[in-house]
């Protein structure tokens, strides 16, 4: 779990170093829509860095469950946000249209292990 916890908080970091790059250094190269773009691949990644620091430290919630949970969060960080980067800083959309919305599907599916594991530990109770 200190490997995982390890993981989380570098990419917090990374999320605040993204932030402060896109609100200062992209503010003059980026358009009005690119900016909002490259906002929303950070806001998802902070989000998800939180859930993250929640899920790994939340005692009801098994090694397997956590592990589960974070590498598909893990995942869905890369694919998600790190498309959004790539395409606001110049990769073309056309060649990876396709990795934005697989992000986003992983992080459904984190999101769905987890109600499903809360659920499973309220009916247990």
């Amino acid at each position: 779990m200190n490997k995982i916890l390890s993981i989380t908080a570098v990419i917090g970091l990374l999320t605040i170093i993204l932030g402060a790059f896109g609100a200062h250094a992209l503010q003059e190269t980026l358009s009005i829509s690119e900016l909002k773009s490259f906002e929303t691949g950070v806001r998802y990644q902070m989000y998800h860095v939180i859930v993250l620091l929640f899920v790994n430290t939340y005692a009801g919630f098994n090694l397997k469950t956590k592990n589960v949970i974070s590498y598909l969060f893990f995942a869905g960080i890369l694919f998600f946000s790190g498309s959004i980067y790539a395409i606001t800083l110049g990769v073309n959309a056309k060649n990876i249209w396709f990795v934005t919305p697989f992000g986003g599907l992983l992080f459904i599916v984190g999101w769905f292990k987890m109600a499903i594991s809360f659920f499973k530990k309220n009916s247990i109770n």
